[in-house]
């Protein structure tokens, strides 16, 4: 699909072959999604009966103890373990030498270095010639830490910081702060510039997409330190959300997870374009201008439910729109519709599951399509998020229900490495929670495994 510019002209030409999906339809040609399978139309109650057997694990076979026997070899099996005990300690040396049939004791093999050389390591220029070295051995690791100064108290995070990279015999971290014009990207580079073996992050969501966007693709790894209100990545990662410190001691003694990283590139209305990272979704559409009507001071006062705010604001005057779309390897689609999101991750504050089956690891982005008919129809879409993936399919009985159910089609789900879409006028942008003006077209692809992050020691990595 090509870049649209101001006139729209990012559009097919007639002569394309697009299909006219009429709203409230599925196009035949995606893919089923994971987040479809559980209605009437995907597997039948006694295939999710199995699926129930199998994640109790009543049929499972139970693992071996250390006190209980393996079992004996049998057959040719046996022969050759006694083959092996037989010969036990007993292997001759020519045998153990082979395929040289020379034993090499130590005075045997020549040393490094000639008769007018010392021995010791040096350090050479670009000529060969030896200079001095700065220090006798490795240089101990660094740290950096990037971070909002309004939505931390800095005094109180450097200080932690210091205190356990010392305990860990790490060097003294340089500390970096972001302001209006640097969200943090910048300073993240300058940060890696510097060759510093980890970066933790304390800000909101815009910060760590930011930071994100920096290191994607570095190998070196960043620690989360949950700040701020909404925390999305955090969440989709459960990391803990009220202890800090769990998450700064990570960085010395932790695991570390690799996660894909999204990019979406916006053609704006004056023919210029921008690419962005995302990390946890994005969208086009009325998502976007729910963003955009929430009050900011409201968000400072009560966090993430400032949002209920700007969607009362945005839902009534809510229009559909002419979208054009294209998933990899499938065919173009037209259709109207209210908002088109692309996911890495699909859980969302106070426990709303957007995207149950979504994942940070899988090499692929989620797309959500909202096309409800009417004010009617965003009932349906809440049932479908609020109601069927939050809470129905937690339960046994509830993923009953859903099997007996037809799914709506007031939310489209699909999966791929991307989507690319343009529109006729100019529609809002969020990346991660935040405003990224008007565009005329969106092409979003993912990295996989992109972003190296760090999790607590033993962290379960199940569902991520």
């Amino acid at each position: 699909m090509a870049a649209a510019s101001g006139s729209g002209n990012g559009l097919p030409s007639d002569d394309a072959p697009v299909d006219d999906v009429p709203t409230g339809e599925i196009p035949v040609d995606l893919n089923p999604h994971p987040a479809d399978a559980i209605y009437a139309d995907g597997p039948s109650t006694s295939e999710l009966d199995l699926v129930d057997v199998a994640e109790e694990g009543t049929d499972a076979a139970a693992p071996a103890s250390a006190d209980s026997p393996a079992p004996a070899p049998t057959g040719d099996d046996a022969g050759a373990v006694d083959a092996a005990d037989d010969g036990a300690g007993e292997t001759e040396p020519g045998a153990a030498a082979a395929p040289d049939d020379v034993l090499h004791e130590p005075e045997d093999v020549g040393s490094d270095t000639t008769d007018d050389e010392s021995g010791e390591a040096r350090r050479v220029g670009p000529e060969g010639e030896t200079r001095p070295m700065e220090s006798s051995g490795r240089p101990a690791p660094k740290a950096a830490l990037v971070y909002n100064p309004i939505k931390v108290d800095a005094d109180t995070l450097r200080h932690t910081v210091t205190r356990l990279a010392s305990e860990a015999g790490w060097s003294e971290p340089l500390f970096y702060e972001t302001t209006v014009d640097d969200l943090g990207d910048d300073v993240t580079r300058q940060a890696l510039d510097e060759g510093v073996d980890a970066v933790l992050v304390a800000g909101g969501d815009g910060t760590v997409r930011a930071v994100s966007e920096a290191m994607s693709g570095s190998g070196v790894p960043l620690s989360i330190v949950p700040s701020g209100t909404g925390n999305l990545l955090a969440r989709n990662l459960k990391l803990p959300l009220t202890e800090p410190e769990a998450m700064i001691r990570a960085v010395f003694d932790g695991d570390q997870l690799s996660m894909d990283v999204g990019w979406t590139e916006l053609a704006r209305p004056d023919g210029t374009t921008a690419e962005h990272a995302f990390v946890v979704m994005g969208g086009i559409g009325v998502d976007a201008a729910m963003i955009a009507n929430t009050n900011p001071q409201l968000k400072k006062t009560v966090g993430w439910v400032a949002y209920v705010d700007g969607a009362a604001r945005s839902l009534p005057s809510a229009k559909p729109f002419r979208v054009v779309y294209e998933l990899p390897g499938h065919r173009l689609h037209s259709s109207k519709v209210q908002s088109v999101l692309f996911a890495n991750c699909g859980r969302l504050p106070a426990g709303l599951d957007l995207i149950p089956e979504a994942s940070v690891a899988d090499g692929a982005l989620d797309i959500v399509i909202f096309q409800p008919k009417g004010l009617f129809g965003w009932l349906f879409v809440w049932r479908r998020v609020a109601w069927d993936n939050s809470f129905l399919r937690r339960f046994r009985a509830g993923r009953r229900v859903l099997s007996l159910r037809t799914k709506d089609n007031a939310v489209v789900y699909s999966r791929g490495a991307g989507i690319e879409l343009a529109t006729h006028e100019a529609r809002p942008v969020q990346l991660d929670g935040d405003e990224f003006g008007e565009a005329l077209s969106v092409k979003t692809r993912v990295e996989a495994s992109a972003l190296l992050v760090v999790i607590p020691k033993g962290h379960t990595t199940d569902g991520l």
